[in-house]
């Protein structure tokens, strides 16, 4: 990959991708490029860089008009594709916490803060809870389509709870837009769902369970992205 100025043309920029082609290939063995696990060997091909840019800059093309007229005709039968920047998928980092450059991150990824110690305590607590709603739900299941079927909802809000829990850990670790709507959205269903199971759970586990969404809720709203605006975005 190169960058170039947009007044150079198309055809000039893929001779200097062509000649980097050749010097590499002169100086290095083929062996030597397989076997290298990191690109430090390489390191000393710098030098030929500089000497080639260097050169590019003063004639404005390559040394031997051989190969410009080469690299013409193949971009002539073959026109290269032009990738627009907003057609880029910006795949690479969007694990553990990172996002996609929005439109006032001056084009570098973002990454939300580190997590915190009652972030860990959150996510341990909400995996509690989901465990819980899916054990009870597809234990009640059972008795549900054999027994009761009037007891299909409580079988719902049991399962509905699980699936809010794990998408709030998901949203808890990972950017999303429109956090705060599907954050308190997530909290209202749980609040819901366990008023609604009010008699398979006592007082003290509603509390504990609204309570858990309600701290995972506070901690998603809080985790804000970190500021990279003191480094060169490497």
């Amino acid at each position: 990959m190169t960058v170039c100025h947009c007044s150079l043309p198309v055809a000039k920029a893929f001779c200097f991708l062509e000649d980097l082609r050749w010097e590499f290939t002169a100086c290095f063995d083929s062996n030597v490029v397989a076997l290298a696990a990191r690109p430090y060997p390489f390191l000393e091909f710098d030098g030929t860089i500089q000497k080639l840019k260097q050169q590019y800059n003063q004639s404005g093309g390559p040394a031997l008009e051989v190969t410009l007229a080469e690299v013409q005709e193949d971009l002539r039968i073959k026109p290269p594709q032009v990738i627009n920047f907003e057609d880029v998928d910006l795949t690479n980092g969007t694990a553990n916490g990172h996002v996609e450059p929005g439109p006032g991150s001056g084009g570098q990824n973002v990454r939300l803060e580190p997590v915190t110690a009652p972030g860990i305590l959150s996510l341990v607590l909400n995996i509690m809870c989901a465990s819980l709603n899916i054990i009870r739900g597809v234990h009640l299941i059972e008795y549900t389509f054999q027994d009761d079927y009037d007891g299909i909802w409580n079988v719902v809000s049991f399962l509905l709870a699980f699936v809010c829990c794990i998408f709030q850990c998901n949203l808890y670790l990972f950017h999303s837009s429109r956090k705060k709507l599907k954050s308190f959205t997530l909290l209202t269903i749980i609040i819901l769902c366990n008023l609604y199971l009010f008699g398979l759970r006592n007082v003290w586990q509603l509390i504990f369970h609204i309570s858990v969404a309600s701290l995972s809720t506070l901690l998603i709203l809080t985790r804000k992205l970190q500021d990279r605006s003191g480094d060169c975005g490497v």
